[in-house]
């Protein structure tokens, strides 16, 4: 297994494997041509940056057993999906913004992400592990009021795609068996979801294959599996939210 960051250090972007505390610099392109420089820094003498730049997020709506029984919703027959825009976009550490435009709820949802490694259309399912970089944590972030706000028309990308909201990091992990991990997310201090990848309805090899004959996947694109059962509001004034994935480590930010 290995750990991919992207860093900012003293004012210069820089892409790297982490291994415990120090990051091996490395420079090209992270999903083709990768090259050890043979220099090192210390991770606590850096800061991270979400660590790929996607042309888009796809992220999943109703695509957990658990959750569609919860429910009450019949599982989808195809993954059922909206886009985050690039705007939304926000690394481990920093601050979630409260849009001043809205006043209603807003909801943490923990979730795998998929991080696409090369240029992926048509792509079968028996292909598409090929395609998949690795994986990283999400918090698709959700003004959730808004949605059905409107009886004429649910407002998916509006809801989702507030500055700040599309939250993934801190690391991509490479040589993961994602049906074996479980997403655990934490709100000041209670576990509020922990909950497994194996119940997945799509799992992400499936999943990759389906997007692909939708739309073309680009490297660094990333794909927000959905989330299950224990989706909350953010309530207070102040909040500390970590969505945390063995494997692959903790996304923490502060909402307010």
């Amino acid at each position: 297994m290995t750990l991919w960051a992207r860093y900012d250090h003293q004012g210069n972007t820089g892409f790297g494997t982490v291994e415990a505390d120090i990051i091996s610099v490395h420079e090209g392109d992270m999903f083709a041509t990768p090259n050890a420089t043979g220099e090192s820094l210390a991770l606590g003498d850096v800061k991270l940056l979400a660590p790929c730049e996607p042309s888009k997020m796809v992220a999943l709506w109703n695509n957990f057993h658990a959750l569609a029984a919860k429910m009450d919703m019949p599982e989808p027959d195809e993954p059922l999906y909206f886009l985050k825009a690039n705007n939304s976009f926000l690394g481990p550490d920093e601050l979630i913004q409260r849009p001043k435009s809205y006043d209603g709820k807003v909801v943490y949802e923990g979730e795998l992400g998929i991080v696409i490694g090369k240029q992926c259309k048509n792509v079968s399912e028996a292909d598409a592990e090929g395609f998949i970089f690795g994986y990283t944590c999400i918090n698709d972030v959700t003004a959730a009021e808004l949605i059905s706000k409107d009886k004429t028309f649910a407002q998916w990308v509006r809801a989702k795609s507030f500055d700040t909201f599309g939250v993934y990091g801190p690391v991509i992990a490479t040589g993961l068996e994602p049906a074996s991990l479980e997403v655990k997310t934490v709100l000041n201090g209670d576990e509020r979801q922990n909950y497994p990848v194996a119940d997945m309805i799509f799992q992400p090899a499936h999943l990759v294959s389906l997007v692909s004959h939708d739309m073309t996947l680009m490297p660094g694109d990333v794909i927000a599996c959905g989330t299950s059962v224990g989706v909350g509001a953010m309530k207070e004034k102040s909040n500390t939210i970590e969505i945390t994935i063995d494997g692959i480590g903790t996304l923490a930010n502060v909402f307010e």
